[in-house]
């Protein structure tokens, strides 16, 4: 059975615009695809982790235990979605190994260690798991050549290759709490792995229902 790794924001299932139904078709969605796929979640932090972050910071706490605040509220993320779809684990894995080795057709996590955002670990889990499908559910129609959320005339790219991205953005995780489409760590193991990834808003699930088939979609392909 192949392998699809969900890379999805705590912006796009914390938002403020996702109502009732928008959970209970992404659970049907998912389950629907999980006959034909393995399917892997990884769960951001959203802007609760941010606000503990933010505060953190004000206080003086290191970058590490902020990096901790960031990867708790993506565990709790995760455990809301877990009970959201009834087929996928109870327990929340710690790290991509013990995730692997769970039996569910549907396995859902959060962060693991500090040092870089749940982008890099699903970047990590489409790697080991080798994956037919990377893909990023962002709160955006993809990657822009700026910020589409603060400059009315961003452009959409189509279709891009890592180094490009890594060349713009680097290879380094900034700090905690980043709010970038991509990190630095994650880009470079879908350079190093070359990993088919694909970069869509999670907020419209047609779009992402479209990738799982295979069909022309809204956003962004990276690929080598």
């Amino acid at each position: 059975m192949e392998n699809i790794v969900i890379s999805i924001g705590g912006s796009v299932i914390l938002s403020k615009d996702i109502d009732v139904q928008y959970y209970k078709k992404f659970a049907k969605l998912i389950e629907k695809f999980s006959k034909d796929y393995k399917i892997y979640i990884i769960v951001g932090g959203g802007k609760p982790a941010r606000k503990y972050i933010q505060l953190g910071r004000k206080l003086g706490l290191n970058e590490k235990t902020l990096d901790d605040f960031g990867i708790i509220i993506t565990r709790i993320n995760a455990k809301l979605l877990t009970n959201i779809i009834n087929t996928s684990n109870t327990k929340i894995p710690t790290t991509t190994n013990k995730a692997i080795k769970m039996r569910n057709k549907i396995i859902i996590m959060g962060g693991t260690t500090p040092g870089h955002s749940t982008d890099y670990v699903g970047s990590e889990l489409a790697s080991k798991t080798k994956s037919e499908k990377f893909i990023i559910a962002t709160n955006v129609d993809g990657v822009y050549d700026k910020d589409p959320n603060k400059n009315n005339d961003a452009k959409q790219i189509k279709e891009i290759t890592p180094e490009k991205l890594i060349k713009k953005y680097g290879i380094s995780w900034k700090s905690a709490g980043s709010n970038v489409v991509i990190d630095g760590p994650a880009l470079k193991e879908i350079q190093n792995n070359e990993i088919l990834t694909y970069v869509l808003n999670g907020k419209k699930l047609a779009e992402l229902e479209k990738v799982l088939q295979d069909k022309k979609f809204n956003g962004t392909v990276i690929k080598k």
